[in-house]
């Protein structure tokens, strides 16, 4: 009987086999492996590169942003000024809405003395070239032309309106000239518009001078004077008559203007009269006279026709004469 013979699985050669393969597939990843360190280093510089320039393009980003943030920030308080603005010219369209409805409301009250108003400037007109006539052929008086020259002191308050400066300035300076003819020589001199503004700054309070240098500049000055005004001759009455009034000095106020927006003409003859009080002999210190305009061509006759009532009650009160001018 002939003994089985064992077989054993892993032998020798298998074993060589085995590692042989091994071996192959150590020396297959060696090999394709050996390219991939210089890749990734060059793939490592080109993403720095890359992140470098989105840095470099993050940071102009950046500061185009801040650069766009002040703008913004500017543009609001831009805008917030305009709003401003905006709502002080509503207030003011307000006020001037309100004026004007003032005005009209007035008009009941004045509408009795218009009529009136228009007859009398014509015949005053009349009878004050007839009187200038006289004037020029005789020496001069006390009272020449209807105005009383017997005051010390000569102020003007002058309209300085578009519609003074456009439609009556050259015959407004001539009669200015006529005025000052009228008073060769005073103590003091004083010219300011409807709204009290000096035509010298820093003089009030003061007197001019009056001397021929002081006139000829005052003519000059006056033909280019363009100073704010609102047709209201109110402010400058007051401010000439609370500033220069006293019971010792006698001074003669030139109102010229064709136009009163003011609110109320007995608000205004109040005022003035309150200011300009009588001395003891019952006479007011200051006397105030006006030459009155005719309306402009594009003008509604209303704040004319005003104005020479608020003026002629005014000169009436205090002892001074109003003058009316034809067109």
């Amino acid at each position: 009987m002939h003994r089985r013979r064992s077989f054993e699985v892993f032998t020798l050669s298998f074993l060589d086999t085995i590692c042989c393969g091994f071996g192959a597939m150590i020396l297959l990843l060696v090999l394709t492996e050996v390219g991939k360190p210089a890749a990734l280093e060059e793939s490592r510089k080109h993403l720095g590169g890359e992140v470098r320039l989105l840095e470099e393009q993050l940071n102009i980003i950046r500061g185009q942003t801040d650069e766009l943030n002040r703008e913004l920030v500017g543009s609001r308080e831009t805008l917030e000024r305009e709003r401003g603005k905006l709502s002080s010219l509503a207030g003011d369209l307000s006020r001037i809405q309100g004026r004007y409805a003032g005005s009209r409301e007035d008009a009941a009250v004045t509408n009795i003395i218009e009529r009136q108003l228009v007859a009398g400037q014509e015949a005053l007109t009349e009878e004050m070239q007839r009187r200038s006539a006289q004037r020029a052929q005789s020496p001069r008086t006390a009272d020449n032309g209807g105005i009383p020259l017997d005051s010390e002191y000569v102020i003007f308050i002058i309209d300085t309106s578009s519609s003074m400066t456009s439609d009556h300035w050259d015959v407004n300076l001539a009669v200015v000239e006529e005025i000052l003819s009228l008073y060769p020589h005073v103590q003091g001199l004083q010219v300011m518009n409807d709204q009290g503004t000096y035509m010298y700054q820093g003089t009030r309070g003061r007197w001019l001078p009056d001397t021929p240098e002081q006139r000829k500049d005052i003519r000059e000055r006056a033909r280019k004077w363009r100073a704010f005004s609102q047709s209201n001759p109110v402010p400058g009455m007051v401010e000439a008559v609370r500033r220069y009034w006293a019971p010792d000095r006698r001074a003669a106020v030139f109102v010229l203007g064709d136009e009163f927006t003011g609110d109320s003409i007995q608000e205004a003859l109040d005022s003035i009269g309150a200011l300009n009080k009588p001395g003891p002999d019952g006479r007011r210190p200051m006397r105030v006279h006006a030459i009155g305009f005719p309306e402009a061509a594009d003008m509604p006759p209303f704040t004319n026709i005003r104005f020479s009532a608020l003026m002629r009650f005014i000169c009436e009160q205090n002892g001074g004469t109003f003058v009316g001018m034809k067109h």
